[in-house]
């Protein structure tokens, strides 16, 4: 049963210390650099995203990691080997149960805190986080609740500390250099926007080149890392369950938030059988298995459509269980064009053969955003092609400077909401559902100066 994220945190209090301690305890900063200038930061949740962050900021000069919370001793261990490789002084352990991290916030000193635990636990740690004046990168997900999204509204607002959505798809080479040609006015007003989460994850298991943990097939208590608690959700939600990989990139290109924002969606789910089908055909499956009773609620094709105050209209695929390759499925298209990333082709009026697709790496080449241009070098050997060195390097100068993030808390809330409101859209027969507007009416006024500085 989910807990009430408000009750918990008004009792728990960071282990009894109050809310207004911690705040007061960074009140006077009007930077985050610790004595040593170095950035103090802990990691809430250690399994392999957390792993990643951890060895990004161990790569850093500006940074050191404290202390991690988490309650899994292999992801801890693995963890910690990370220490060594980098010759670092081993951080704080606290894993003496899953609220451990209220101590850590009580006791230790820290400038950033990095959310990658499982999705049931973002909200309430960003929550707890920002309540002791700490700057907080959530990693992404979707949201349970429009009152859980308003909850980070409403605490950010109040104790005046940061939230940074740690959306990394934004930071993708071609997603940049498609920003940057959307700014030159390439394809023209745009009119309409595709993205998504469209990745085979039936498996869901991991080799680290000597062990391959488990098929898939097994999943809550008996699986391994996302396999633990990610499958679960596919048993009770029906929804688009993960939207933020497409819908950051696409905010960005139409300003939402600043100068424009969703005003409603509709979706539809298709029917369940992906995951059903994976346990009977699997070797380590079959009929007699344990799961293959078990009656997914959630669809294997999410569609969901949304319009804009400014009149476009966005497309979200969510895209989990079936077989497939991995593709975000982005479509950016306006009045003078369009480019879409599964084709890897685009089509400019004027400049395009007539009626004909051209190859888009010679336009993503020239229109290279200056970002990677500059910082290429620096990206190489991190995650996801780099663009995780981007992220981290993002949420790391924003920390310093303790300034307002590019993907904040009004993004964070409007991003999440996507899921309870596609939940909600099915359950009514793709009823349209309209977003609550979380920056109360500041978006008219709000600018979007996402990459276009060194801190981005």
């Amino acid at each position: 049963m989910e807990m009430n994220r408000r009750g918990f945190l008004h009792s728990a209090a960071l282990a009894g210390t109050g809310s207004m301690i911690g705040l007061k305890k960074y009140a006077e900063r009007s930077t985050r650099i610790s004595k040593n200038g170095k950035l103090n930061v802990a990691i809430l949740g250690s399994g392999f995203r957390g792993q990643s962050h951890i060895d990004l900021c161990l790569r850093r000069n500006d940074c050191d990691v404290v202390a991690i919370a988490d309650i899994d001793e292999e992801m801890i261990s693995r963890s910690q080997s990370l220490f060594q490789k980098h010759n670092s002084k081993m951080p704080k352990i606290y894993s003496d149960s899953p609220h451990a991290y209220l101590e850590l916030l009580q006791k230790e000193d820290i400038d950033l805190t990095i959310i990658a635990s499982p999705w049931r636990w973002h909200s309430d740690m960003a929550i707890a986080s920002m309540e002791a004046g700490v700057y907080t990168g959530m990693e992404v997900c979707g949201g349970f609740s429009l009152d859980e999204c308003w909850q980070l509204v409403n605490c950010s607002e109040r104790t005046g500390s940061h939230l940074y959505f740690m959306e990394n798809v934004c930071f993708r080479r071609d997603i940049l250099a498609v920003l940057n040609m959307v700014r030159k006015s390439m394809f023209g007003e745009l009119i309409h926007l595709e993205g998504g989460y469209q990745h085979d994850l039936r498996g869901v298991k991991f080799n680290d080149g000597k062990t391959a943990y488990n098929s898939g097939v097994e999943f809550g208590e008996m699986g391994f890392s996302e396999a633990k608690w990610r499958t679960k959700h596919s048993v009770y939600r029906n929804g688009d369950l993960y939207p933020t990989h497409g819908v950051g990139p696409i905010a960005q290109m139409i300003d939402i938030n600043r100068g424009n924002r969703f005003m409603y969606l509709t979706s539809i789910s298709s029917k369940s059988r992906g995951l059903h089908n994976y346990i009977l055909d699997h070797p380590e499956g079959g009929n007699s298995h344990k799961n293959a009773s078990i009656k997914f609620k959630l669809g294997d094709k999410v569609t969901t459509c949304i319009k804009t105050s400014n009149d476009e209209s966005v497309i979200l695929h969510h895209d989990t269980n079936l077989p497939r390759p991995y593709s975000l499925g982005f479509r950016v298209q306006g009045e003078k064009g369009l480019w879409m990333d599964v084709n890897q082709s685009l089509h400019i009026e004027g400049k395009s053969p007539s009626h004909r697709w051209e190859e888009a790496s010679s336009y993503l080449k020239k229109y290279d955003h200056p970002l990677w241009v500059k910082y290429e070098q620096n990206a190489i050997g991190a995650g996801h092609g780099g663009m995780d060195y981007f992220l981290m390097h993002s949420l790391v100068e924003h920390c310093k400077n303790n300034e307002e993030p590019p993907f904040d808390v009004y993004d964070a809330a409007t991003w999440l909401a996507i899921t309870p409101l596609s939940e909600e859209s099915i359950s009514l027969g793709s009823h349209p559902v309209s977003f609550p507007d979380f920056t109360r009416g500041r978006w008219t006024e709000r600018k979007n100066d996402f990459a276009l500085n060194d801190r981005y």
